[in-house]
């Protein structure tokens, strides 16, 4: 691979690359190597009132939200061919930023940043209402309207995919947008902010604030001059957000941690559901919040599937996300990484079994951890309860459907579940039961811009992708005209 030129980091607002007011700069990681990439503005309350304040303008003058639903939909769809012109350059950011196997970068997180706004710009001229009968002398009908500004607050393990599947969906309804990245993965979010301004998405639609999230993402929830939040990050964080936010009554949407369980079946397709299993908790080194870090087997095949899986995992890939044969990356940073290990040190104390893995790589001065599964804990243990973040399975056996179900929904998340099973009546009978926001059967991960996906319990509420996204950036009018 390549070097690129990494744009020196500048807030953008009002269409103009500017530095914090203060002049703060904060330092970019490089977590294959712990070293600096580069640096960031670090922006203060004084930035993000001006980004605010941009945005505002931007959509009380009716710049974008005047617009036509398909010209913003045309708009929309130059976004999504600037991402795939410039995939190289953005899939090397999201590489060195977040530490992503490059290819991971290319077939995961360009292709589904182009598809979002592939998939938003279809549906920005289909925001229609309705007329509805009604025994008055009048004509009464609904129409869909933009919020107004729009705070979207993004994570660091999908930079770029989950600023898309919020930017997307505001944009396509007409609110204008401040975004403010997670401090450790800022770079796509900059380098985007320059695509969708040669896009042709007007000077203030679309403002980028980096910091650091107390300063920025406080002052954001509490300004007055943002009408709804969008956020994704972990449920201590989303409780504080949503509070805040709800004392200005300002509506909100969060995907928020989880803890999915991989149910596994005695007449599952193994070999199937091997690949389904380790994608599922390796997928993005295990920092992925629709991840399955709990694989339930039904014990007919507990013990050929764990003996398995001792074979299989330690042979993953794990390196230099710059090698296109890596499957496994480093973890985002040191603090991530000393999450994962203070968790195995409890596994063990907790009398868990460590199958294979168990302990730091240690390779280049990057934050590495190889694969890990664990066995022999209880359902109540800590490891098994709480979200880990990282490339670590913990399996359990069960010996009925019931039993599977109730260790399925035994954790306060609901984002994600999965079913691996030959038998269809069986398939649709259990993801009826999962308190899930998404349930797959026979396989992980398979995510599209037209389905939806949002968590319930801890995991939050609202949904992002598909058109039901589109209904937490607008707000229904009704209108009724007297025909006397």
């Amino acid at each position: 691979m390549s070097p690129i030129e990494i744009e020196p980091g500048r807030l953008f607002v009002q269409g103009q690359w500017r530095e914090a007011a203060d002049g703060a700069r904060t330092e970019v990681l490089d977590p294959s190597r712990g070293t600096v990439l580069t640096t960031v503005a670090e922006a203060g309350a004084t930035d993000v009132d001006a980004a605010v304040r941009a945005a505002r303008e931007a959509f009380d003058s009716g710049t974008w939200s005047g617009l036509s639903g398909r010209e913003r939909g045309r708009i929309l769809h130059r976004v999504a061919e600037l991402i795939r012109e410039n995939a190289d350059e953005l899939a090397q950011l999201e590489s060195l930023d977040v530490g992503k196997p490059i290819s991971l970068c290319h077939a995961v997180d360009i292709t589904n940043a182009a598809n979002d706004y592939e998939h938003f710009a279809a549906l920005a001229h289909s925001l229609d209402g309705a007329v509805r009968n009604t025994p008055m002398n009048a004509l009464a009908y609904t129409k869909r309207e933009p919020l107004g500004v729009v705070a979207a607050i993004t994570p660091f393990n999908f930079p770029l995919i989950l600023a898309g599947s919020k930017i997307g969906p505001a944009l396509a309804a007409g609110n204008t947008v401040v975004h403010k990245p997670a401090d450790e993965t800022p770079l796509s979010a900059l380098y985007m902010a320059g695509l969708l301004q040669k896009a042709g998405v007007p000077d203030g639609v679309v403002n980028v604030v980096t910091g650091a999230g107390p300063v920025v993402g406080e002052a954001l929830l509490r300004h007055r001059g943002v009408d709804k939040v969008a956020f994704t990050g972990s449920t201590a964080i989303g409780r504080h957000v949503a509070a805040t936010a709800g004392e200005a009554l300002k509506p909100v949407t969060m995907e928020l941690g989880g803890n999915a369980a991989n149910i596994v079946f005695e007449d599952a397709d193994l070999e199937k559901a091997v690949g389904a299993i380790i994608k599922a908790f390796v997928f993005n080194t295990g920092q992925f919040c629709m991840g399955g870090p709990r694989l339930l087997v039904a014990r007919p095949v507990h013990n050929t599937l764990l003996g398995i899986l001792a074979d299989a995992v330690p042979g993953v890939p794990v390196g230099d996300p710059r090698d296109p044969g890596t499957v496994v990356g480093p973890m985002a940073g040191d603090k991530h990484l000393k999450k994962v290990e203070e968790y195995v040190d409890l596994a063990r104390k907790e009398g868990g079994r460590i199958v294979c893995g168990g302990e730091r790589l240690d390779l280049d001065g990057g934050f590495y951890y190889k694969p890990t599964v664990i066995a022999d804990l209880s359902n109540d243990s800590r490891v098994v309860q709480e979200e880990i973040f990282g490339p670590v399975l913990t399996v359990q056996p069960f010996d009925t459907e019931d039993e599977a179900v109730a260790l399925a929904n035994s954790t306060p998340y609901g984002l994600a579940s999965g079913v691996q099973t030959t038998n269809l009546a069986r398939a649709h009978r259990i993801a009826d039961r999962l308190q899930a926001g998404i349930v797959w059967v026979n396989d992980w991960a398979m995510l599209d811009p037209a389905v939806p996906f949002g968590g319930v319990k801890d995991s939050g509420y609202g949904r992002e992708y598909g058109p039901e996204a589109l209904d937490a950036y607008t707000k229904v009018k009704s209108v009724v005209v007297s025909l006397d």
